[in-house]
């Protein structure tokens, strides 16, 4: 006995949201899409809800383009997308930083009358909150509200999350206080928004009160909290209660991974203990942790202080051969090491090796330059190199002004130094005690 079953009666026992669900995890959109369109062929229903995972998966797949051309064709055989839907455009742009999309997707949901939903605002305030549009943010948060809308935890943790990035956390705190009283309960990213928030405020003590409170609520500490209570306390100069913290991470399994390796390298460098960071950062690259650009240059400038080039370049090169490229400023404190040691052969040519890989020698890289013409007495040299920086438009500042009058005082060309001065001082600039000091001196001199 031969049993018939057609293909639409197919296609409707195999449940097509179930398979486009599968197919969609298992990475087979070519047969997800085919799967469609035999079923509009044989006028199989489909649903907006199975649409919008199949939506999904190409966003996924960073195939907006063709999931725009899905939605516009089965909108045309009736199947029209919902917020749902057009969240999921909508966050797919965003992280394509593609905002004109963001935009084009608002007007047709506004052209097809579909509403925003909690999902939709949360979506659209991160946004602006990466876009640094506070006012924005805010007034988002309130457009909701003010439409009876029920914000939920995600949206009040990005609205938290904002003012905390800006240093507003009066304002993130009373929104804390403002959905405890609606009855939310905050999760572990509310915290870590806090967390980050007053740490970056050097409020280390509010920080470990939210800390222990969280654990009271049964909420666990995780890896991104315990880096942002290291770097709190580095900036705050306090690097043995970070070093406890980093012993706690590791006892709770968490592993180091390049944002401590390189906050506590940079924290133990600002306390003038090169050597403490170098061996820090050796033993943590022996144990496994992959340094990047930053681990490297934290290295390269420590034995650039050193005068170690030798130890610099191998590192230098090292980096490059691994995948890293160095940026402006690795090539930075190589030139800078290279001036302060006299070494101006060496670091013209680091200036020419950056610009012929497209990075621009900025204002740090200029003083650089100029300081090190001014130490070794090349001040013909170092005029012309403040005069290229003027040419250049770049942005002078205190150090090199400092420079270059130090130099000029140095050599007794002291009208030229206090000509430099005044024009520091309209500018805005406020002269520290080596200048005073050097222009002084100047006048013996002439």
């Amino acid at each position: 006995m031969v049993v018939q079953v057609t293909c639409h009666k197919l296609l409707t026992i195999c449940f097509p949201t179930d398979m486009a669900s599968v197919f969609q995890r298992c990475d087979k959109m070519e047969a997800c899409l085919g799967l469609f369109k035999r079923m509009v062929e044989f006028n199989v229903e489909v649903t907006v809800y199975s649409l919008t995972i199949v939506i999904d998966g190409l966003c996924k797949r960073r195939r907006v383009k063709r999931a725009i051309d899905l939605m516009i064709e089965m909108a045309s055989k009736g199947i029209k997308p919902n917020v749902v839907t057009y969240n999921t455009l909508i966050n797919a742009y965003i992280k394509r930083t593609d905002f004109d999309g963001v935009n084009e997707m608002l007007r047709l949901m506004e052209v097809d009358e579909v509403a925003f939903n909690v999902a939709t605002y949360t979506l659209l305030i991160d946004w602006h909150g990466s876009s640094g549009k506070i006012d924005e943010v805010e007034r988002m948060f309130e457009e909701m509200c003010e439409k009876g809308i029920k914000a939920d935890i995600h949206v009040y943790t990005v609205v938290i999350n904002w003012n905390c990035k800006i240093g507003n956390t009066k304002r993130a705190f009373a929104l804390f206080d403002e959905l405890t009283e609606k009855g939310l309960v905050a999760n572990v990213h509310t915290y870590g928004a806090l967390i980050d928030g007053v740490c970056k405020a050097g409020e280390m003590e509010a920080a470990e009160i939210l800390v222990n409170e969280m654990q009271t609520r049964g909420l666990d500490v995780n890896q991104l909290i315990y880096n942002t209570l290291i770097d709190g306390y580095c900036k705050r100069g306090l690097i043995d209660e970070a070093f406890k913290v980093q012993v706690i991470m590791e006892k709770k399994g968490f592993e180091n991974d390049i944002y401590t390796l390189n906050t506590i390298a940079d924290g133990l460098r600002k306390l003038n203990q090169p050597e403490e960071a170098k061996r820090w950062l050796l033993t943590m690259i022996e144990k496994g942790v992959v340094p990047n650009v930053v681990s490297y240059t934290t290295l390269i400038d420590i034995y650039c202080k050193e005068g170690n080039f030798v130890e610099a370049k191998k590192l230098f090169q090292e980096m490059k051969k691994a995948g890293g490229e160095p940026n402006a400023v690795t090539y930075n404190v190589l030139i800078d090491g290279h001036s302060k040691k006299g070494r101006m052969k060496e670091a013209y040519e680091l200036r020419d090796e950056m610009r012929a890989k497209g990075i621009f020698p900025d204002i740090y890289t200029y003083t650089s330059l100029l300081h090190g013409e001014c130490i070794f007495g090349k001040l013909d040299d170092a005029v012309e190199l403040f005069n290229e920086v003027r040419q250049k438009g770049l942005p002078l500042n205190v150090v090199t002004y400092t420079a270059i009058i130090s130099g000029l005082s140095k050599e007794g060309r002291s009208e030229e130094a206090f000509k430099l001065y005044d024009e520091m001082t309209e500018a805005g600039l406020t002269p520290d005690d080596r200048v005073y000091t050097s222009l002084v001196s100047s006048l013996h001199k002439a």
